[in-house]
């Protein structure tokens, strides 16, 4: 758990530091920065992200990279969906709203087309990794 906090550190640092663009793995991807807050704690935490914009909306994927459970980040934003993004050099009060259905399926779909990796990821796992559109408040 620590080496993926270190991870995400550092992309987070990076991405402050370059105004939103981060390299490595994740160059050329559209990042950002999502804050929750936490489900069973209160506290704020803060999680590097791939998204897709689509006019005001991020679209995020709980992917999990694949694993048979949610992310933690997922759960804080069902239990609190008011949520801030960092994107490039914006900070974004929004509001977090799970799809269902076909938007879903639609969104992840599109999602794929962008980056198959994300198949890959529903692939590895049985659970529908869920969509979340992010919208502004």
């Amino acid at each position: 758990m620590t080496d993926m906090v270190d991870f995400n550190q550092r992309i987070i640092k990076e991405f402050r530091a370059n105004g939103g663009k981060v390299g490595g793995m994740f160059e050329g991807a559209s990042m950002l920065i999502l804050h929750t807050t936490g489900a069973k704690t209160g506290r704020e935490l803060v999680t590097p992200l791939v998204h897709h914009q689509e006019g005001d909306e991020l679209h995020i994927y709980a992917s999990a990279g694949g694993a048979d459970h949610h992310p933690a980040w997922y759960h804080n934003l069902v239990a609190n969906p008011d949520v801030t993004v960092e994107v490039g050099t914006e900070t974004l009060p929004m509001r977090a709203r799970v799809t269902t259905g076909g938007e879903r399926d639609r969104l992840f779909a599109e999602q794929v087309e962008r980056a198959p990796g994300f198949g890959a990821y529903q692939r590895k796992t049985t659970r529908v990794i869920p969509v979340i559109v992010l919208e502004r408040v």
